[in-house]
């Protein structure tokens, strides 16, 4: 079953987060959603009372690779845990954030991820998704930094 994230669950959820981007600890989510810069459309998929999978969508005004149209119904995150992968859960929330997007009036749905995932390739690739450009993003330090 497909749940929005809410106060009750919102620590599963984090949990989940932290499983996809390693990188954060629960209490940077946690500061992340409060201070608005974390989405607000995150569900849970739950499979006998736990939760097992998680999804962030967005929609995006702006320019969106490889796109038509606006707003852009967009793929943020998305994880399901390695024992109940397999089971069609991927593809399930797949369909539900294609539905989402198309209620609030998309007709494209996008997402991306880093050259290097090859597991996140294949996902995206297995459920639909056509690859669409691939680049590598540059920055300079304009403060006299290295």
């Amino acid at each position: 079953m497909i749940v929005p994230v809410t106060k009750e669950n919102e620590d599963a959820w984090a949990e989940l987060c932290v499983a996809l981007w390693p990188e954060n600890t629960v209490e940077d989510i946690f500061r992340e959603r409060s201070g608005g810069r974390l989405l607000q459309n995150e569900f849970l998929y739950m499979d006998g009372g736990e939760a097992v999978a998680f999804l962030s969508l967005s929609l995006r005004r702006d320019y969106v690779e490889g796109t038509d149209s606006s707003p852009v119904g967009y793929l943020e995150g998305i994880y399901v845990k390695p024992g109940t992968r397999g089971k069609g859960v991927g593809r399930e929330l797949t369909e539900f954030a294609k539905a989402w997007s198309r209620e609030r009036g998309c007709s494209e749905f996008a997402s991306d991820c880093e050259l290097h995932n090859e597991a996140s390739r294949a996902f995206h690739e297995k459920i639909g998704f056509r690859e669409e450009n691939r680049i590598i993003c540059f920055v300079m330090d304009l403060t006299g930094g290295a």
